[in-house]
């Protein structure tokens, strides 16, 4: 898998509370550096001028119809015939392979409180997407399966910063495993600015597990 000259990306500002989405192409590259052409703003149609330092989750497809991701960051600029945006690009064995189904579920411990009919339960969800998460019951809980529940998730990043994400969800199967009863639950109405935040998340616990598993070999 190699990210070429000319492959197309798209570009998501991660540090912001608006949703955007930016397309550009490679136009260079060195060992650990790539330069776009202007990127254009899906939305608008219109170019976008990045600031340097502004970080983003950039998003590509192969010619095999595989697609990957990675974390960056613009370093600059610059100039010649093309004028063109530098960004910093990781090892290609730290890119991040995006499963086909609409949202990657990365198993990672999350704190999360639900709320149901006036009574609060605090839970360790076993794993998160920005579809659903999995938790853990160790309390009794006035819940059932079908039930529509409030739920207050908390996402620590590594940088210190935390985020709560706060969304409705469906209580999808409540069952037994390993001596302990869990529960599914679906989102239901996580706005997109949310959403992109879980999705942050998942993608950052990916790279912290995907270095892991390239240093212990």
């Amino acid at each position: 898998m190699e990210l070429k000259i000319g492959t197309q990306l798209i570009l998501e500002p991660t540090y912001t509370e608006r949703v955007e989405k930016f397309k550009c192409r490679v136009v260079e590259k060195h060992s650990n550096m790539i330069f776009i052409d202007y990127p254009i703003n899906v939305a608008t149609k219109k170019t976008a001028f990045l600031i340097d330092g502004a970080q983003f989750r950039v998003t590509f497809s192969t010619e095999a119809k595989e697609s990957y991701c990675f974390n960056s960051e613009v370093l600059g600029r610059k100039g010649g015939n093309v004028q063109m945006i530098m960004l910093a690009c990781p090892p290609a064995e730290e890119f991040i392979k995006i499963q086909r189904r609409e949202y990657v579920r990365v198993e990672t411990p999350v704190d999360i409180a639900i709320e149901h009919e006036g009574r609060k339960f605090q839970f360790a969800a076993e794993d998160i997407s920005a579809g659903g998460t999995l938790i853990h019951m160790k309390t009794p809980v006035s819940f059932r399966e079908g039930d529509t529940v409030n739920a207050f998730i908390v996402l620590p990043f590594s940088n210190g910063e935390i985020r709560y994400v706060e969304t409705d969800a469906i209580v999808v199967k409540i069952f037994n495993r390993d001596e302990m009863q869990v529960a599914s639950l679906n989102f239901t109405d996580t706005d997109d600015f949310d959403k992109q935040q879980i999705v942050r998340f998942c993608f950052e616990r990916q790279v912290l597990i995907r270095k892991k598993e390239l240093n212990a070999l």
